[in-house]
Formats: C-alpha cells, sequence, structure tokens
C-alpha cells in the first residue's frame, strides 16, 4: 500500500468541481496510508486576512470530512498544527537553490497577478517539498500545475540523501483518476472557481434554491435535444454533471430526455444535484454548529501525522549536524 498526501488550500469557496472531481473520489478510495493536508500556511504566500485564513482553514477541513473522510481510516490535518513543516522547509532550503526556485511557474504566474511578491511564494515549493518528504509519500497527486514542485522534491530529497545519507523517499507526482470536469455553467470555456464570483459555479455551501436557480439559468445551445456533442458545449456540460452526480452513463440520460426539451432535462438536474449534496451540505453544517467536534478530530490527525513527522525530524537533525533538542 503506497502512503499517498494530498493536499488543500483553504482558499475561496468549495464548488462542486472539488466535491466531484477530487473530494468524492478521495472518500471513495481513502486507506490507511493516506494524508491530507489542510495547507493554511501556503495561502500566506499571498495577501491574506488573519480572521479569512482562520474560518476557511476550519471550513475546508469540515467540507473534507462532510464528503466522506473518515479520520479513523485516514489522517486529515491542518498544516500549521505540526511544526515540524516549518522546521524542515529551513533545512530542505539549505539544498535548494535560487536558481531552481526561480524557475518555478507557479512563482511567475502569482508573482505577475499579485501586487506584493512575499519571500515565502518564492520559497513556498521548499515548504511544499517538506509537506511532502516528513510523510516519506510515495505518490503525490496533482495537477499539471503542480507536476513540477513535485519534480523539484525529488531533486532536493537526491541532492539530501547523497550529500548526508539516505533519508527521504522520493515521491512520484501520479495524475490523479480522472474525476468529473464541470465547466462554469455560463462559461464552458472555464472551470468552475472557488476565487471568482460566478453565476455559473454552484457553491457547496449555498442554498438549494441558488443551485436550482443557476442550473435553470445554465447557458445550453441551439435548438432543444438533449445530447452531447462538440458543437454543444452547454449540454454536455450539464450531461456530464447530472452523470457525475447519479452514476448514470450520459448515454442513458440521452435518450432519457430524448423530445422533452431543455426545461424538465434542467428540472431534473436540478433536483439531482441538490440531492447529492443535501447529506453533504447537512453534515458540514452539523460540523461548523459543533466547534468542538471538528477541533477534537484536526487534533487526532495531527497526533497521528506528527507522530511521523517527529520521527523524520529528528533523522534530519542528526543528519546536518543540528544538537538534539534539550542539549
Amino acid at each position: 500500500m503506497a502512503r499517498v498526501l494530498s493536499g488543500v488550500q483553504p482558499s475561496g469557496d468549495p464548488h462542486v468541481g472539488n466535491y466531484l472531481g477530487a473530494w468524492m473520489r478521495w472518500a471513495r478510495e481513502q486507506e490507511a496510508e493516506h494524508l491530507y493536508c489542510v495547507v493554511d500556511l501556503h495561502a500566506m504566500t499571498v495577501r491574506f486576512d488573519p480572521a479569512l485564513l482562520r474560518e476557511r482553514t476550519l471550513d475546508t477541513a469540515a467540507w473534507l470530512l462532510a464528503c466522506g473522510l473518515d479520520p479513523d481510516v485516514c489522517t486529515l490535518f491542518v498544516q500549521s498544527h505540526v511544526r515540524e513543516h516549518t522546521e524542515a522547509a529551513w533545512v530542505l532550503a539549505c539544498v535548494a537553490s535560487m536558481g531552481e526556485l526561480g524557475r518555478m511557474t507557479h512563482f511567475k504566474e502569482k508573482s505577475q497577478a499579485n501586487d506584493f511578491t512575499s519571500a515565502a511564494l518564492f520559497t513556498y515549493p521548499v515548504l511544499q517539498a517538506a509537506d511532502i518528504l516528513l510523510y516519506h509519500a510515495e505518490e503525490v497527486p496533482v495537477g499539471d500545475d503542480q507536476r513540477q514542485h513535485v519534480e523539484l522534491t525529488r531533486d532536493v530529497a537526491q541532492r539530501f540523501n547523497h550529500r548526508f545519507g539516505d533519508t527521504f523517499t522520493l515521491p512520484r507526482a501520479t495524475v490523479p483518476k480522472v474525476g468529473a470536469r464541470i465547466m462554469d455553467l455560463q462559461n464552458t470555456d472555464a472551470k468552475m472557481s472557488k476565487s471568482l464570483e460566478s453565476a455559473g459555479t454552484i457553491r457547496l455551501e449555498e442554498e438549494e434554491s441558488a443551485t436550482r436557480r443557476k442550473i435553470m439559468r445554465s447557458i445550453t445551445d441551439s435548438g432543444s435535444e438533449v445530447r452531447a456533442a462538440a458543437d454543444k458545449p452547454g449540454v454536455t456540460n450539464l450531461l456530464e454533471l447530472f452523470a457525475a452526480v447519479t452514476g448514470a452513463e450520459v448515454a442513458d440520460l440521452e435518450a432519457r430526455y430524448a423530445g422533452t426539451g431543455y426545461g424538465d432535462f434542467k428540472r431534473d438536474l436540478a433536483e439531482a444535484v441538490n440531492g447529492a449534496l443535501r447529506p453533504v451540505r447537512e453534515r458540514h453544517a452539523e460540523l461548523r454548529r459543533d466547534p468542538a467536534e471538528l477541533e477534537a478530530i484536526l487534533a487526532k490527525g495531527a497526533d497521528k501525522a506528527r507522530a511521523v513527522a517527529t520521527s523524520t525530524m529528528a533523522t534530519i537533525r542528526e543528519r546536518v549536524g543540528l544538537l538534539p533538542s534539550g542539549a
């Protein structure tokens, strides 16, 4: 069983694309060797509001639990609760080079998009390397935008191992199994966004009436035939959403709604989406009403993660010549 680490940044408002594209699959595939980390420290690399960061960190954890992650099976924790992340990042920063960090596409894009560029944004990949290497993660499921960071993590780990002795497991980036790729309901050229206000994004935390309204007002295409086709991106997107929340095949949905027009199709889709999200939304609300339960779950997860991270950090300290704590 491979050890797998996945991180979620607590930024923006989670939407149905997050749930169908990744979180639902995480819940289905979770195992004892799977770690899920709410990476709040990474969210601080750009301008942030402290109160909002705190709220979103709790909220993200609550959504992951509501989507089905079981803290008795996997390990769910908050990055900043395990201080070894920042300690390991400092040591790894002494091994990484300015040149390779400067080549990171993520840094170039983020620095151009913001009026303030923090040093932490530049060293973001080093902290990410610490996140991965502390737990001897063998697999890191990432999108194309993060693959470069995992490759850097491998390079830094190899360099450290060569200089100080075998310490780190070399991780590999894995392409997640393709979940539903749901596009914006008003612009099928764009994915649903956590950060942008859009009438085409179905947010997990919204009233069922809002979800219904967005689906009924979603863009379709010329004609009234409910079928998936390259020249019908709007309807195709809705069919894929319908299939994702019900488990039905697109072809079966096409047959079911042949000759009915968009109105009935959209009404049924809205009911299916709300039906699928209802237990998730209810569980999330329960967790947010009981902060003690949520905090206890996160504390337990941090303890499990810390047991591994502390052992790894002790080895790192010994390898690089740092005095034992208390010496």
